[in-house]
């Protein structure tokens, strides 16, 4: 586990490169905010998350029967790590930030629809269409509308 990188992972790198390249200027990993987020773009009040697959749940229902070695121990950690994030995100919110969550896997396949997304979400750019907002996972487990 010591080899499992907690900041600066190659999808981070891949949008904060991205986004650097279209003129946006952040802060990154900001102990001082709840849940340290990975990009924060502070004149916005914006918020972007990377998250990893299976540190932080995704199918989470589907791949927790899976879980073979010390499940008592992963299927805890794993869903205090939810809970976390959730708290992480209201406690954001009432602090008036947007909040955006990527799973990794969407950012190195549709890179380029998540920064559409940040455009979104900065009053830069038109909605995604229906089809784009599936590929980004329209109903990912903290969507702005869900919370």
């Amino acid at each position: 586990m010591s080899k499992i990188k907690g900041k600066n992972t190659s999808p981070e790198i891949m949008l904060r490169k991205k986004l650097w390249s279209l003129g946006y200027r952040y802060r990154l990993n900001v102990a001082k905010l709840p849940g340290k987020p990975d990009i924060v773009i502070e004149s916005k009040k914006l918020i972007i998350f990377i998250d990893g697959e299976f540190w932080h749940g995704h199918d989470w229902e589907a791949k927790k029967p899976t879980i073979k070695s010390n499940p008592e121990y992963w299927i805890k950690k794993i869903e205090g790590n939810m809970q976390r994030d959730l708290a992480n995100v209201i406690k954001l919110q009432s602090m008036g930030y947007k909040v955006i969550r990527f799973w990794e896997k969407q950012i190195k396949k549709h890179l380029e629809l998540c920064v559409l997304k940040v455009k979104e979400e900065l009053g830069e750019s038109n909605a995604l269409n229906s089809d784009q907002a599936e590929k980004l996972g329209a109903k990912h487990r903290f969507s702005l509308n869900d919370t």
